[in-house]
């Protein structure tokens, strides 16, 4: 009986009207109101289809990429009625126009001030009491039109102008923190820039190799003295020791590159860093340069840890693109203002996800990574049918199906890292070769 009526509870909450539960759940009225009201956007006169349901619109598109407007428009109920009483669905240039009106500043307040506040939320283990976080750049390709032309072209997809992302990514749970992106032609290190300061306190940032810049890693340092940073060195690197903690952790000193001096005179001549190196098989020294100078706070093999961690954001990335978007090879939008709203909406989304995985986690006291993204996602995108065209009574013994089988989501722990070393493809003869056959004798 007890169990009767917690489910006959469960089919009351589902029942009642609502908005889409991952989002309405994670993302109050409020900030959508205060999104769209600080960035004067927000709908003067009544309208059928106004400035804040169009934010929730760009949300949808951002999670559901095989559907098209105004399908997500009808799934998430977004149109008010008319003045009769009545609900007739939009026009597709309806709902077009309200997106264009609503612009790209509501979703990117939208986007900082959701990530700033689920940021917060989570307390996952760190490192040195330290939160690790991660750096890299990626490629959206967009629709070749005279608009989005202005983001320039990348030299792997000549037919199709590219936005060039850069984000920082929470490398324990994959969400967001920031994003910076524009045109292709402006390079990773000049987004990066953008993203000083968005590390919170208390925190590592891992670089790609791609950043390696002495006015990027000063500055980001320099936000507090808790702000760190580690980088893998270029092979080409120029320093001095000055310093040997053991016979691979020293502390160098670094020249400033006159080219850097021009930019930034307030650099000075020479720039420090604890150099960390990792023997390779073949006899090589690589290994990593990091902010994290002091040996007795920030240990050895911690950091070396740490280090093989820095590929966990092109893991996110490669969920992003191949699962929430399907894989398509180019953004939605046709001008270049809804290109920069379009991508505020994926990340935001995106964000949702990842929040959704890291509960998940804590119910079944498991790691965030271990939670399957493809299913997470497939579950949130089916929350769309639950909130239409759904009979209650089916509700419960959906949802005691989801959580019996919640565990189905746990991926199995990951296999420790092994250095091996770098293998390089054999290039294809761009002519044929003739081989010499073997004399062969019969018996």
């Amino acid at each position: 009986m007890s169990e009767f009526i917690k489910e006959l509870h469960l089919t009351t909450e589902f029942s009642q009207d609502r908005d889409i539960d991952s989002f309405t759940k994670h993302i109050p009225l409020e900030w959508i109101e205060a999104a769209v009201t600080q960035t004067g956007r927000a709908s003067v006169r009544k309208r059928r289809f106004p400035a804040e349901q169009a934010a929730w619109l760009v949300l949808g598109i951002g999670l559901l990429r095989n559907r098209s407007i105004s399908e997500v428009c009808d799934k998430l109920e977004l149109a008010f009625p008319d003045a009769k009483g009545e609900l007739p669905p939009l026009a597709t240039s309806s709902i077009i126009k309200g997106k264009e009106k609503l612009g790209a500043a509501p979703m990117k307040h939208l986007f900082k001030h959701t990530a700033t506040q689920w940021e917060q939320s989570q307390t996952f283990d760190d490192v040195c009491g330290l939160k690790l976080l991660s750096i890299d750049g990626t490629q959206f390709k967009t629709q070749d039109t005279p608009s989005n032309r202005h983001f320039g072209y990348a030299k792997s997809t000549t037919n199709f102008p590219s936005v060039l992302a850069v984000t920082l990514m929470s490398t324990r749970t994959h969400l967001i923190s920031d994003a910076a992106f524009g045109p292709i032609t402006q390079s990773e290190i000049h987004y990066a820039q953008q993203l000083v300061g968005s590390a919170p306190d208390y925190s590592l940032t891992l670089f790609d190799r791609g950043f390696f810049s002495a006015e990027l890693f000063t500055s980001w340092q320099g936000v507090s003295e808790n702000h760190h940073w580690l980088t893998p060195i270029k092979s080409k690197m120029r320093y001095e020791i000055t310093e040997s903690f053991s016979d691979y952790d020293h502390l160098i000193t670094m020249p400033i590159s006159p080219q850097a001096k021009k930019s930034a005179p307030y650099l000075g001549d020479t720039w420090q860093a604890r150099l960390i190196q990792i023997p390779t098989p073949k006899g090589e020294i690589k290994g990593f340069i990091t902010s994290c100078v002091c040996p007795e706070k920030y240990p050895l093999k911690a950091l070396l840890d740490v280090y093989w961690q820095r590929w966990e954001i092109e893991r996110g990335y490669g969920e992003l693109k191949q699962y929430q978007l399907s894989n398509k090879p180019a953004l939605r939008s046709l001008k270049q203002e809804g290109i920069y709203q379009e991508l505020w909406g994926i990340l935001t989304s995106y964000n949702i996800v990842r929040l959704e995985m890291a509960e998940m986690a804590k119910a079944h006291k498991v790691e965030p990574l271990r939670i399957s993204f493809i299913n997470a996602l497939y579950l949130i995108q089916d929350e769309f049918l639950w909130c239409s065209g759904r009979s209650p009574g089916t509700i419960p013994k959906k949802l005691k199906e989801l959580r019996e089988n919640g565990k189905r989501l746990i991926l199995p722990e990951k296999r420790k890292r092994k250095a091996y070393p770098r293998a390089v493809l054999a290039k294809t003869q761009k002519y044929p070769v003739r081989y010499k056959r073997k004399n062969t004798t019969r018996s």
